[in-house]
């Protein structure tokens, strides 16, 4: 894992239990699935999600053959195609920032958070996202977003969020190239499952 990953997941894992007043240590993370890009797809779907968590976590590094410099990185869950996502976000590229919102929408967006085929060769985006409560059938579904890339100088930060309209308990994640790209062969993702206390 790149270390830039690996902080951003450190930091992930601090979050959970930080405002409980005592030191807390952090939630057990246990591997469920891995998939890398194939290259000939602009979907990668994790599926049979077991229920046995408290929330998941993905961390994934990504490139997309999609034109331009930086792409977004699209989310169903369940394959929900219905409009039940409302995003949230707040990037920078060094020079300015941006503030997104939207809401009715068929996907969760995170915006300029991967690569896209006119930077560097192996230059990729850095993401880690945490779902909450992913198993209860009685709450909507949150996701927290942490990432964004660096090409030679140039790049964006983007810290967002997006909710899932829809109390059902998440079995799959599919995680989509946007600007109609396909995931690079270098493009991994790995998902987790994070214990409860």
């Amino acid at each position: 894992m790149s270390p830039i990953l690996q902080s951003l997941a450190n930091g992930s894992a601090r979050g959970y239990g930080a405002f409980g007043g005592a030191a807390v240590a952090p939630p057990a993370f246990e591997s469920i699935a891995s998939a890398n890009g194939t290259g000939s797809s602009g979907t990668i779907t994790f599926s049979s999600i077991p229920s046995i968590y408290q929330h998941l976590q993905i961390r994934g590094i990504a490139d997309s053959s999609g034109a331009g410099t930086q792409q977004d990185l699209l989310i169903r869950l369940n394959g929900v195609t219905a409009s039940s996502y409302s995003n949230h976000s707040l990037r920078g590229n060094g020079t300015s920032v941006t503030i997104d919102g939207n809401a009715s929408q068929t996907y969760a967006y995170f915006f300029d958070v991967i690569t896209g085929n006119s930077v560097t060769a192996n230059t990729l985006g850095a993401s880690i996202l945490d779902i909450y409560d992913y198993a209860s059938t009685s709450k909507s579904k949150v996701i927290r977003f942490f990432g964004g890339f660096d090409s030679n100088g140039s790049g964006f930060i983007s810290l967002a969020s997006s909710l899932f309209n829809n109390t059902s308990a998440i079995t799959s994640i599919s995680l989509i190239a946007g600007g109609g790209g396909n995931w690079e062969t270098n493009t991994r993702f790995a998902l987790y499952g994070i214990k409860g206390a």
